[in-house]
């Protein structure tokens, strides 16, 4: 299927009682995350792309007032690095104050993708600290719009989406959606055979009795030379970023500097704090990141969920807070065995019974 955009039409994002457009748009209610309890009924949402939003998993005792409705669209209001971004939340959660959830009878799953694309595309609009909630109300973005049988252009007189009467062809973007090339990820694990997690057996450990934290090589992006993924001599340029494993750039290999070696963590020190990943291929580091080079033979699986576990704490570095000084002195909570050390089998046997888990290498 092919994309027309020279035939799309513009709409208001948010629609109001005296403006037409796509989404009911409710702000979310969570100004301290710091007081939510840990728990697993339901998860917290914040400023952040990677993960859907998830920031954590929480109880619900008291914070029922919290809560808003799956189903919609959350956009990203406030937060350094992603401000501007946007989800699509399939289930209720407890939402940041920097963030709103946009509502329609009309959205599916599906064409919820094909949108979180396009209001993605916006994004740029949001930089250099411009917040994105105020802007809301005259934001706007084209759609592809429903056509009659003869061609002509479908217009609703109740002037819901546009005020001039275009409807969204919500029927296009779920069918494009669907027509993308993509085999479909399996497992063969169910939810119903996870282990729960017990932490009141856990011990707190700093990042640095597991891990050797090492600044990395601190290149600058406009100083190499970017490439395709599949050319012979690309190396992954790994950056301050919460999307894509942190790769933000593909660059030829550099003669004079050896690539860091694959199993390493990576951390944001700075930008996305606290955004970490597990590099499974050689990679050149870009300023303020982190390397965590495991002490102990860890498997990937168990690095899995060490990182779960460090991005936990994302919380505690914002309004601009850096993790480059403490990020060896970071508390975390783990399994132990009976030993008292990090139970690093418990870790890898709990993250490959996960759904996914078991497509998970190493």
């Amino acid at each position: 299927m092919n994309l027309n955009v020279s035939d799309w039409k513009p709409f208001k994002i948010q629609r109001t009682e005296s403006q037409s457009g796509l989404f009911e748009i409710e702000n979310c209610k969570c100004g301290s995350a710091g007081e939510l309890d840990d728990g697993s009924d339901i998860n917290y949402i914040g400023a952040k792309k990677s993960d859907n939003g998830v920031m954590r998993s929480v109880s619900l005792d008291g914070n029922t007032n919290l809560v808003s409705k799956g189903h919609g669209i959350m956009f990203i209001c406030d937060g350094e690095g992603s401000v501007g971004y946007t989800n699509y939340m399939d289930s209720d959660f407890i939402g940041s104050t920097t963030t709103s959830i946009g509502y329609d009878d009309a959205l599916t799953e599906t064409n919820a993708m094909f949108l979180v694309s396009v209001l993605d595309n916006e994004k740029f609009k949001y930089s250099y600290g411009r917040k994105y909630r105020k802007n809301l109300i005259t934001a706007e973005i084209y759609l592809p719009i429903q056509h009659n049988a003869d061609g002509s252009i479908f217009t609703d007189d109740t002037f819901k989406y546009s005020d001039k009467g275009y409807v969204p062809d919500w029927q296009f973007m779920e069918d494009y959606i669907k027509s993308l090339h993509h085999k479909p990820l399996t497992t063969k694990n169910k939810k119903e055979t996870v282990s729960e997690l017990n932490i009141k057996n856990w011990k707190e450990f700093k990042v640095s009795d597991i891990f050797e934290v090492k600044y990395g090589v601190n290149l600058e992006l406009n100083a190499c030379v970017e490439c395709n993924a599949d050319d012979l001599d690309a190396v992954n340029f790994v950056a301050r970023t919460a999307e894509n494993n942190g790769v933000s750039a593909h660059v030829v290999r550099i003669d004079d500097v050896i690539p860091q070696k694959k199993g390493l963590i990576s951390v944001a020190g700075g930008g996305s704090v606290l955004s970490t990943f597990l590099q499974t291929e050689p990679f050149y580091s870009g300023r303020d990141l982190y390397t965590l080079d495991s002490k102990d033979n860890i498997s990937n699986a168990a690095k899995m969920f060490i990182i779960t576990v460090i991005e936990q704490n994302k919380y505690k570095y914002s309004y601009g807070r850096q993790a480059n000084k403490t990020l060896p002195d970071l508390i975390l909570k783990l399994p132990v065995d009976s030993k008292g050390k990090p139970d690093y089998d418990f870790m890898e046997n709990y993250i490959k019974s996960l759904p996914y888990g078991d497509r998970l290498e190493g």
